[in-house]
């Protein structure tokens, strides 16, 4: 059995071929399945898989017989739209002990932007999950999973990876603190509901601004976390109209389209007499055109711009990133002795069904002898001599065939497997 994945993330990809390929969580389910019926049945039957997709990355994990990383390849760069040549440039291919250690780093925050971030070990397991509701995790790709779990569960609980580290939410209050002297005097307008939102919301909540608002597609869900923060709801529709009474916007949406236009924030900025705007993109694909961050008194981050923020601080985790490097050498170890074992389950199976038909058979040859009335020593006798005839036959007959050597390479095996009394 074999693992392999492949991937692009933030420091491979730029944010807009990153946009390409994002699933959100509940496209996950389908695009498995598109992904596992395009391998050739008759190469490649039953291949396990599981997609990551974050702002940050999108990676698929999968587990068969035979590496099929070229179909894979293919498969991304169709469902992307992008020319495989494109997507060979800024991806990244892994497989067994590689692929095994890359996911447990990921896990463990190592190669998350933020380093020792616990978010990616979250949005793992949501992926593991939607994975497992589809069928598309077996046994191999399972075992790589809940490893990664455990080692991630270990290195946070053994170094200090995560003691300084600092959050996007908590970076994008830091950059709106050095654009408006007071926060407590600004309106703040969150785009979205979802688990980054709600982050952001707590951060800024901290800094008491003046007012806080929810734009969410779903007013019921919108207004369920503006009531935590006493805040107000409002329908995403409102938005363009809406826009002009707020300094701050933090916006993180599954659109697989811009939903904050160039023509919308011209608007606004007119509105405002063009006080400035404080505007945060933490969406991939983009919730906000591009071309905004083009216009005066606007300052608009993505999650690219925020890399250099949370950055800081980093040599203080570097002495915690060797600590942890240790502990995910050792998983790695334990997973390749797991999947080494795995080879040999068929053998091991044979073995056990060769056993049981032999056990069967001078179990049959038993009860006929006590029938007819045999002694039970002598049943017995017999009945042990036909199993040790049977399971020393092969091991024998190897000892009388093939060349000197072949015969003392067999001869070493057995009395290895055999004799184990008199090493």
């Amino acid at each position: 059995m074999s693992v392999w994945a492949l991937g692009l993330n933030h420091t491979t990809a730029p944010l807009d071929l990153r946009g390409r390929f994002a699933f959100a969580l509940d496209q996950i389910a389908p695009t498995l399945q598109s992904l596992r019926s395009s391998f050739p049945s008759s190469r490649h039957p039953q291949v396990e898989a599981a997609i990551i997709s974050t702002c940050n990355r999108t990676e698929i994990y999968c587990a068969s017989e035979q590496i099929a990383l070229d179909h894979t390849f293919g498969w991304l760069a169709e469902s992307g739209g992008v020319a495989p040549t494109l997507l060979r440039s800024h991806a990244y291919t892994l497989h067994d002990d590689e692929a095994a250690r890359h996911v447990f780093r990921v896990a463990s925050g190592l190669d998350s932007m933020v380093l020792g971030e616990a978010q990616i070990l979250g949005q793992m397991k949501d992926a593991v999950r939607a994975a497992e509701n589809v069928g598309a995790l077996g046994t191999t790709l399972n075992q790589l999973f809940q490893r990664s779990f455990a080692v991630a569960k270990e290195v946070r609980t053994a170094t200090e990876i995560g003691a300084h580290s600092i959050s996007m939410a908590a970076a994008a209050v830091r950059l709106a603190g050095q654009l408006f002297e007071d926060l407590r005097k600004t309106r703040v307008l969150f785009v979205g509901a979802g688990e980054m939102i709600d982050l952001a919301v707590t951060h800024f909540a901290a800094k008491e601004p003046k007012s806080i608002a929810i734009a969410n597609r779903t007013l019921e869900r919108g207004e369920k976390l503006a009531t935590r923060f006493g805040g107000e709801a409002m329908r995403l529709a409102d938005l363009p109209a809406r826009l002009a009474e707020f300094d701050i916007v933090v916006s993180c949406t599954a659109s697989t389209l811009p939903i904050i236009g160039l023509g919308a924030v011209e608007r606004a900025l007119k509105a405002r007499k063009h006080r400035p705007i404080f505007m945060v993109d933490l969406a991939v694909p983009r919730d906000i055109e591009p071309e905004v961050k083009a216009l005066e008194d606007v300052y608009l981050y993505t999650v690219d711009d925020l890399a250099h923020v949370v950055q800081q601080g980093q040599a203080n985790r570097q002495a915690a990133v060797a600590q942890a490097e240790v502990i995910i050498d050792a998983g790695v170890q334990s997973f390749m002795h797991w999947l080494g074992q795995r080879s040999t389950v068929p053998l091991i199976q044979q073995l056990n069904a060769q056993a049981d038909e032999w056990r069967a058979a001078e179990m049959a040859r038993a009860r006929k002898l006590l029938a007819k009335g045999e002694s039970v020593d002598a049943v017995l006798e017999a009945m042990s001599r036909g199993l040790t005839q049977k399971m020393m036959h092969g091991a024998m007959a190897e000892l009388h065939s093939g060349d000197a050597a072949s015969r003392e390479q067999t001869a070493q095996t057995i009395s290895r497997l055999f004799l184990r009394k008199e090493r």
